[in-house]
Order: structure tokens, then sequence, then C-alpha cells
């Protein structure tokens, strides 16, 4: 679903491998999948359609609220 999103939004997308990564494993580990947008969670273990076009389509202004996990 997120790839469909980049495919038809043109924004970037980074894969971040978490095994082998003691950090981001104890971090992440219980909560994949989490996307974030500019650095702060937007969703975890499930992304609504609707709600990542429409927080995408809004300008970054470096400065992103968290929204609630879905």
């Amino acid at each position: 679903m997120v790839r469909e999103a980049q495919d038809e939004l043109g924004f970037e997308l980074a894969l971040v491998e978490i095994d082998g990564d003691p950090e981001l494993e104890s971090r992440y580990r219980e909560r994949i999948p989490v996307v974030e947008i500019d650095g702060v969670a937007a969703f975890t273990y499930f992304v609504d359609p609707a709600a990542l076009r429409a927080r995408l389509a809004v300008p970054s202004t470096g400065r992103e609220q968290p929204l609630a996990e879905s």
C-alpha cells in the first residue's frame, strides 16, 4: 500500500532493516511495521490508505506533530 502511494504521489521512501541493529530492534521490534513521516511515527501495525494520502498531501514544515497510532 505504501509503495502504491509512493508511485502515485512521488515521495521518498526509505526502508530500514532493523535486524542486527540492537538499538533499532529494541525500539521497534514490538511495533513492526512502523511508518514515519519526517521522523515522526505516523502509523504502527497498519497503514490506512486515505490517512496516508491525507498526511502526505500536507506540505512538511519540519515540525510535524505526531498522529495517534493506527
